[in-house]
């Protein structure tokens, strides 16, 4: 398979996981603007993230069985199709239901993106060069959500706020027909008509809908409500559940083997709480730049730009140096870097100047340019080639759930500290500052725990022993 046009697949897989990604985070800079035009609180506001994030994660599990029966050019097509379907119904939207159903329609297409490209790019790259190969992809799946704010702000400032959605639909379209062109090479692949798990998807579903539900749910009505109570309650007992019927499966939803692998479950737990960090982080962006320092959606978008072009910048680096000298002292470094920028953008309020501004963005940009491209190389790495689109599927999983939890606790945290100053007295203006300041120590915080599982991670990436690639070379 000497003609296989390595270059256009990995083409094919930036642009269909960078459109997914721009859209986890272009809505960010738009939510003031939405929450105005809906009449709509904050909490309510937020689900137009957490849904998309919350069903992002519920068909993640699904990627190796449908990989499976479908193959990964029915999949990959069939998952580009319906996120640009999605992104039409968004921008045609007269209220908040129906943005939020259409958001629903969009990440189902959108959650199977990004595992099943990390899938493809192990069956199609050798293992020596995955790393390099990684850090070229993780400029679409990490540089989308970074310049989403970007391009959000300045679309929904000069065209208003669908004009985020509309975009999509060239760029889904080009994506569709390179793949027919590209991607033909995956027609091949044998397909297994495996059993599903339809029990294990079911409780795995109820458990990540209850948790989510429930923390976000908990800012409006309480953490110790009943009803909060109830909701993390059948998640717990969901999951529970869950464990023990894919344990004794021979073909789970979920291979829970993988967690017995020492080196992936590092690779896990850095990835969940860093997304917690950062998802969190990015929720409360738009309203320190805009409703506390007063910058336009224009203006707040352009000085995320800094975070943006230090992603591009260092992640190809970042992916070579994992290659050759493995993942865990850069990711060390990524994660340092990231929580020195929340330290600053804890330090921001409408006095601080366009030069404070700059600079945290620019610390953030280095530190998830050195992070991405390293983890995901040494998750791959840690598992066989077999275990591959599991065990994709279960990192780009914990990514999302802990996005999800990361913005539904932050909001919470902000909240409460909000109507704690309020309270005492305190302008609204102030509290609003305090409250934002509270939630990225909270962010920080995190990211300082995470250095602990970055320490154990492979301090070599392992080349797999059956073989480099899937195809050969």
């Amino acid at each position: 398979m000497r003609d296989i046009n390595r270059t256009g697949i990995l083409i094919v897989v930036i642009m269909g996981t960078t459109m997914a990604g721009i859209d986890s985070s272009i809505v960010n800079i738009s939510l003031p603007v939405m929450s105005k035009q809906f009449n709509c609180t904050l909490d309510e506001i937020e689900w137009v993230i957490t849904v998309y994030m919350l069903s992002f994660s519920v068909l993640m599990p699904l990627t190796s069985w449908l990989k499976n029966r479908i193959g990964f050019f029915n999949l990959y097509i069939g998952a580009i199709s319906l996120f640009t379907i999605g992104s039409l119904l968004c921008a045609l939207s007269t209220n908040l239901d129906s943005l939020l159903t259409a958001r629903v329609i969009q990440a189902l297409g959108g959650g199977a993106m990004a595992p099943t490209s990390m899938a493809i790019i192990s069956y199609i790259f050798p293992a020596r060069v995955r790393g390099t190969v990684l850090g070229w992809w993780g400029l679409g799946n990490l540089i989308g959500p970074a310049m989403g704010p970007t391009l959000g702000g300045i679309l929904t400032e000069k065209f208003g706020w669908p004009s985020i959605f509309y975009i999509n639909l060239p760029i889904g379209i080009l994506t569709v027909v390179m793949a027919f062109k590209y991607l033909d090479v995956l027609r091949k692949q044998p397909k297994l008509k495996l059993p599903f798990d339809l029990t294990g998807f079911v409780a795995l579903t109820i458990f990540l809908v209850c948790l989510q539900f429930g923390i976000a749910k908990a800012e409006a009505v309480g953490i110790t409500s009943p009803e909060i109570l109830v909701t993390l309650t059948i998640a717990l007992i969901a999951f529970a559940f869950f464990i023990w019927i894919d344990s004794h499966k021979k073909s789970p939803i979920i291979d829970l083997h993988l967690f017995t692998n020492y080196s992936f479950v590092s690779c896990i737990l850095v990835t969940i709480s860093r997304a917690a960090a950062l998802f969190g982080g990015l929720f409360l962006m738009p309203f320190l730049l805009q409703e506390q320092m007063g910058f336009s959606e224009g203006v707040s978008g352009l000085l995320i730009l800094p975070n943006s072009v230090c992603m591009a910048a260092l992640m190809p680096f970042a992916g070579r140096w994992s290659d050759k000298h493995g993942s865990r002292q850069i990711s060390l470094l990524g994660i340092a870097l990231l929580a020195a920028s929340m330290y600053l953008f804890s330090l921001l309020d409408k006095g601080s100047s366009l030069t404070a501004v700059i600079t945290a963005m620019t610390v953030r940009g280095l530190g998830m340019g050195l992070l991405l491209a390293p983890l995901n190389a040494a998750t791959l790495s840690a598992v066989r080639p077999s275990e591959v689109t599991m065990a994709s599927s279960v990192s780009t999983l914990m990514q999302q759930v802990g996005g999800a939890i990361g913005i539904a606790v932050l909001a919470i945290v902000t909240q409460a500290t909000y109507n704690k100053h309020v309270l005492a007295g305190v302008s609204n203006l102030t509290a609003h500052h305090f409250a934002l300041k509270e939630g990225f120590q909270i962010s920080l915080i995190i990211l300082v725990v995470t250095l602990i599982p970055a320490w154990f991670l492979p301090r070599k990436n392992v080349v797999l022993k059956d073989g480099e690639s899937h195809i050969d070379t």
